[in-house]
């Protein structure tokens, strides 16, 4: 780090005063010593000197991993900004601001709300990659789904990634290294981002939405370090109902039809969650779309252009694309807050010192470690992870939350 940045002896977080465009960088410290070094770098290399990526790390294409919530994505576009800064990032000026908010003319940020990136996506980029930065710096291009590419769209990429232009930078991002293709990560510079600590997400949550503090850990501690569903979990009652009734499953489960019930009531909890995200903007863009083709408050009554048909049902299929890809990761994420609970009781269990993600339910954790032997708690975490292994391989999420409570309640307790 350079000298203008201190970190809280305590938390370990940047402080923001003096982090620039690193300041969402929750708990990343060495993330961003090796992106600061890298930016320097590349500013020398603009400066006339060929060698100065040489030993800095810098190169052309990067493969940024990490688990959800970790801040791939922010690290990606901190990145971004820093590269076009005069000051190496420091998140005052307009190149900073403007790449941070995605409106950088050579900073181009692509995010998929579907199930996959399409290859005409990454054409598009790739054409866009081989030219000329407007500015006087780089072409940058943010893949924050890299796990999301198709087997065309990753062929599409690669021949940019073999042979790059110039002044043209790729920064890729994916959950694991193991889900980008390996003759795409085998040409980019690996960097990992580990999870953010408790406190430092619940210093985070506390300085920017005055969140109490016993909330703020509370929601750090659960999000097991995701900052977005740190915040969600502090700031929204619904969120956390929502997750009471996820953990309240387990106790739910005394015979078949009751696990049938649970698992159904899983599926309509991701459903709900989903629904509450695209609602309001499914309308807007279906506004939008009408008043692109100069036709607004009719309410659906009157002549319409028969493109504006055709439009509307690209528009519909594409958001019952995105609608579904919502509720399977909402339904993930009830999934891996059931993974937390039972690892929880396996902690227990063996007697171990570990902090609980579920402390607020340590009496009900402590109960069910008493009455089950660890190799059975094993099993009932295996049968979750068979369970997101199933729904991730399109298999329908009502039939594989069945066969997943179903096994849960067959496990003796």
């Amino acid at each position: 780090m350079t000298e203008s940045t201190s970190v809280h002896a305590t938390t370990g977080s940047v402080t923001p005063a003096d982090a620039g465009v690193w300041a969402d960088l929750v708990g990343q410290e060495p993330t961003v010593a090796v992106l600061r070094t890298a930016a320097a770098a590349a500013a020398v290399r603009l400066g006339g000197d060929k060698s100065a990526a040489a030993g800095s790390g810098m190169t052309h294409a990067w493969l940024l991993t990490g688990p959800p919530g970790s801040g791939r994505s922010n690290a990606a576009r901190a990145f971004a900004a820093a590269l076009q800064c005069e000051r190496g990032g420091c998140g005052e000026c307009t190149a900073c601001r403007s790449a941070l908010a995605g409106t950088h003319p050579d900073v181009t940020l692509v995010r998929t709300e579907q199930l996959s990136l399409r290859v005409d996506e990454i054409r598009e980029l790739v054409r866009k990659s081989a030219m000329s930065p407007v500015g006087r710096r780089w072409q940058i291009l943010v893949v924050e789904d890299a796990d999301r590419l198709t087997e065309q769209a990753a062929d599409a990429l690669l021949k940019s990634l073999e042979e790059p232009a110039e002044r043209t930078v790729w920064l890729l991002c994916a959950p694991t290294v193991e889900d980008a293709v390996p003759t795409i990560r085998s040409r980019c510079r690996l960097l990992v981002l580990r999870t953010p600590p408790t406190a430092a997400v619940a210093e985070v949550l506390q300085r920017r939405y005055a969140v109490d503090p016993a909330v703020a850990t509370f929601a750090a501690r659960a999000s097991q370090g995701h900052i977005g569903r740190a915040r969600a979990l502090a700031t929204q009652e619904e969120v956390r109902v929502r997750r009471q009734q996820v953990l309240a499953v387990p106790s739910r489960l005394r015979d078949l039809a009751s696990c049938l019930a649970a698992a159904a009531s899983l599926v309509e909890l991701a459903a709900e969650e989903a629904k509450a995200t695209t609602t309001e903007l499914d309308a807007a863009e279906k506004a939008e779309l009408e008043r692109a083709f100069g036709v607004s408050g009719s309410g659906g009554r009157g002549g319409r252009p028969r493109q504006l048909q055709t439009a509307q049902k690209d528009l519909e299929d594409q958001q019952k694309v995105r609608a579904k890809r919502l509720q399977r990761d909402a339904l993930d994420r009830a999934l891996l807050d059931l993974i937390a609970y039972y690892r929880d009781v396996l902690a227990v269990a063996l007697g171990t010192r570990a902090e609980l993600v579920n402390e607020e339910l340590r009496e009900d954790v402590q109960r069910r470690a008493a009455s089950s032997r660890p190799e059975e708690i094993l099993r009932n975490i295996d049968a979750i992870l068979a369970c997101r292994e199933a729904i991730a391989a399109n298999v329908a999420p009502l039939l594989a939350a069945e066969s997943m409570t179903i096994s849960l309640w067959n496990q003796p307790h």
